[in-house]
């Protein structure tokens, strides 16, 4: 599908298999962050301000993606400390000793 966005008053045609609600979400997102640091420094050229955003991003995207990481490690440890209670509480079967 293609859906006509607006970054930084600029017009774009994008194509995506995402729904056109989910690609203006994305765009309006990222037209508020190019705002926010085309607002800090006026002086910055659009590219500067695009690779800024882009940085930005990156940043946000690492941090959660190490975020989930830590909660995964968390969740395979928790899973393997019930496991080993329910092993414990288990009666022992004959022949296994």
């Amino acid at each position: 599908m293609q859906v006509r966005i607006t970054v930084r008053g600029r017009q774009y045609t994008v194509r995506s298999d995402e729904s056109e609600e989910d690609i203006a979400a994305v765009a309006a997102e990222l037209d508020r962050r190019m705002e926010d640091v085309a607002g800090r420094a006026r002086s910055m050229d659009e590219y500067t301000v695009a690779m800024l955003t882009a940085l930005n991003l990156a940043s946000d995207l690492h941090r959660l993606r190490r975020q989930v990481a830590d909660r995964l490690e968390d969740m395979d440890r928790d899973a393997a400390s019930v496991a080993a209670l329910l092993e414990s509480c288990l009666p022992v079967q004959e022949g296994s000793r």
